[in-house]
Parts: structure tokens; C-alpha cells; sequence
């Protein structure tokens, strides 16, 4: 296409094209806050800011997982702190229930109190936080076990599930944030036979030996339950654990968080007062184009016909 349009006059017309870009895109960067709103804005830049927004929607997905965590190894150390002073209840009364001064009257009162803590232990094994089962494992659901005094140990074993859940840490790796009622409270021998240090069921001895007003047996009682007692501490330093892991790494992603949302910011927000800056200049430069070209003096060969 041939333009009639003077050399001078498209050098005119492309300066001004470029300043009305220069202060189009200033105008964007004022009213929007960034300096990049679409890929033609930073082609260079585009690559980058996906990557640190994906590790940013990862970062808040994990430390919603790692809250979520947290909740529930409060909710699961609270009451394995509970156990733990049950489990010393229940040896005291086993250490009353042994000595020679105590009759049968007395041990069927303290078989009673046993009892009771039984279902309080029982009741631990079935804490629940939201709604679900924390130590029920993949299956939180359904509680695992319930009171069946007919029993060995005292209980029946309703589920049989496994805790193979597992939280990201955002520093690197996961690690696993529970464990079961059964691995708690029910820990069986490889054949599934009641271990010594079974809770249920040195509760529920106990409990049987003060029934049956047998000295001997409620003494001999007394190793399982600490036994049983040291086995529940054990399973009380695991959630400690847990919660100071849950903690750090809550702590990583917070600051992680920070870090992603300045890189996201220093390629994606606007410099406010250089971009006002732009629109200023630019408007002017514009407004002293156009008072020059209006002082350019217009002769033509017509002019020339005229005068001659």
C-alpha cells in the first residue's frame, strides 16, 4: 500500500504510536497494581511466575494438610496423656488390691473402679477429632474396638485397620503422623496373641484377679500394667514427636510462603510511582509533538502557482 503521507509525517505518527503505548501500559499498571496482567506484558517473565504460582498452590495445599494434622495429634496426644494417668489409677489400685489388709469386699469395690477405667480406656481408643476416629487409621470412620467383659482382654476388636496416611513435609520428604488402637492399646504378638504389654488386657487381668479376691494374681498384675504403662508413653513420645515435626514444618512453609510471595510480587507487581511517572512524561512529551507539528509550516505547489 502506498501512503501520501511525507517521511517526516510517518516519523510523527510512529513517535506518537510508541508514546501512547508507553502510556497505555503505565495507565494498566496504575489501575491494576501490576506490571503483568497478560503474557504479551513479560514473555520472559511468564515462565517463571507459573512455576513460583504452582509452588505457591502446593505450599498452601500442604500447610492446610500439616493444620489438619496438627489437629489431630493434639486431639490424640491429649488423650494418651489421659491414658497414661488411668494407667497409674490403675496401679495403685492394684497395689492396694495386693496387700494382705485388703479383703474381699474391698477388692470387689476396687475391680469396680478398674472397671471403670476400662471404659475410659476404652473410650480413649475411640477419640475422635471432626468427626473422625484418630486412631482408627485409614479406616477413621468407625471406632476400632468396644467393651466386651467376656473377653480376655476385655474388649471386642471391631476393625483391623492399618495408619498408613503420611504428611509432605515442604522441606523435603513426609513422614507418618498416626497410629492405631490396636498398635495403642491392643499391641498383639506376631501370631495375634495378647503381648505383655497389652493395655486392655492388663486392665481387664486386673480387674478379674480383684473379682475372684486372688491376691496372688492381682500382685502378678502389677508388672503388666507397667508394662502396659511404659508401652502407652511410648506411644504418648510418638505423637510428641509428631506435633514438633508438624510444628517445623508448619514453620518451613510459613516462611517458604513469604519467600514465594515476594518473588511472585518483584515479577508481577507494578513500580506505582515509575509508572505515574511514565504517564506524566509521556503525556506531555505527546502534547509538545503535537504543538511542534502544528508550527511546521505547510507550503505546497499550489502556494507556489499562486504567488507567481
Amino acid at each position: 500500500m502506498v501512503s501520501n503521507l511525507s517521511p517526516q509525517s510517518q516519523y510523527f505518527l510512529a513517535d506518537i504510536n510508541n508514546v501512547q503505548q508507553m502510556i497505555s501500559a503505565a495507565s494498566r499498571e496504575i489501575s491494576s497494581g501490576k506490571q503483568v496482567t497478560q503474557a504479551s506484558d513479560a514473555p520472559d517473565v511468564v515462565s517463571e511466575l507459573l512455576q513460583l504460582r504452582t509452588a505457591e498452590q502446593k505450599n498452601s495445599q500442604i500447610t492446610s494438610n500439616l493444620t489438619l494434622a496438627q489437629s489431630d495429634a493434639n486431639v490424640a496426644e491429649s488423650a494418651l496423656s489421659s491414658a497414661t494417668q488411668l494407667m497409674d489409677r490403675a496401679v495403685t489400685l492394684a497395689t492396694q488390691g495386693a496387700t494382705a489388709t485388703t479383703d474381699a469386699t474391698g477388692r470387689q469395690s476396687l475391680a469396680g473402679e478398674v472397671e471403670s477405667i476400662l471404659d475410659e480406656m476404652v473410650s480413649y481408643s475411640q477419640t475422635q477429632s471432626a468427626g473422625r476416629y484418630v486412631f482408627s487409621g485409614d479406616q477413621d470412620a468407625a471406632a476400632s474396638y468396644r467393651v466386651n467383659l467376656g473377653n480376655p482382654n476385655g474388649v471386642d476388636r471391631l476393625i483391623t485397620p492399618t495408619a498408613t496416611r503420611q504428611v509432605e513435609n515442604p522441606a523435603g520428604g513426609t513422614f507418618t503422623v498416626s497410629e492405631t488402637a490396636q498398635t495403642i492399646f491392643d499391641d498383639r504378638n506376631a501370631d495375634d496373641s495378647l503381648a505383655s504389654d497389652n493395655v486392655f488386657a492388663a486392665v481387664n487381668g486386673l480387674r478379674t484377679a480383684l473379682l475372684n479376691n486372688d491376691q496372688a494374681a492381682v500382685s502378678e498384675s502389677i508388672t503388666s500394667l507397667h508394662q502396659a504403662s511404659d508401652h502407652l508413653n511410648v506411644c504418648l513420645a510418638f505423637y510428641g514427636d509428631v506435633q514438633n515435626r508438624i510444628r517445623d514444618a508448619s514453620n518451613f512453609a510459613a516462611n517458604y510462603e513469604v519467600q514465594l510471595k515476594t518473588q511472585i510480587s518483584q515479577k508481577e507487581d507494578a513500580d506505582v510511582a515509575a509508572a505515574s511517572l511514565e504517564l506524566s512524561e509521556g503525556t506531555a512529551q505527546i502534547q509538545a509533538a503535537y504543538a511542534m507539528e502544528a508550527r511546521i509550516p505547510r507550503t505546497t505547489l499550489f502556494d507556489f502557482l499562486t504567488t507567481g
